[in-house]
């Protein structure tokens, strides 16, 4: 796997999302399948926010295949982005260090969400994972 096991903070000028439903320290189920052992994996939120969030498409700058619908990727890790919510198809340069070869890169939205999106530490396949970069709300469900 080419992710930090610490996804390190928030990027900075990200609004921390005010009356979350699953707000920090809260225990949870992952149903995201972004990577091998997330979706069912227990979590716990380690940040709340309220930001536009988006997959991408994009080539590394380290070069290899396009990575397609990359999520996520949140409003503040986009090279000049404003904000206003991008449109689907808009061309833009990637600030996320989520993995080698992803800040610098010039990438495509395929779509977007407002949900509220979350930081999360979780463990998968004997790996614990911080501050792991990004799940939105309708990803996540109460801890069983």
């Amino acid at each position: 796997m080419d992710h930090p096991m610490d996804g390190g903070p928030a990027p900075e000028g990200i609004k921390e999302a005010a009356d979350p439903t699953y707000p920090v320290g809260t225990d949870v189920t992952l149903t995201a399948d972004h990577m091998a052992g997330m979706d069912g994996a227990r979590a716990t939120i380690a940040g709340a926010y309220d930001t536009y969030t988006y997959s991408v498409n994009y080539t590394p700058t380290t070069g290899g295949d396009t990575v397609t619908d990359h999520r996520w990727v949140v409003q503040e890790e986009i090279r000049d982005a404003g904000d206003q919510r991008l449109p689907d198809g808009a061309e833009v340069t990637l600030l996320a260090e989520h993995m080698k070869g992803m800040e610098g890169a010039h990438a495509t939205i395929a779509y977007s969400s407002d949900e509220t999106v979350y930081m999360v530490d979780y463990e998968a396949h004997g790996m614990t994972m911080t501050n792991h970069k990004w799940v939105v709300e309708s990803e996540i469900q109460p801890a069983s």
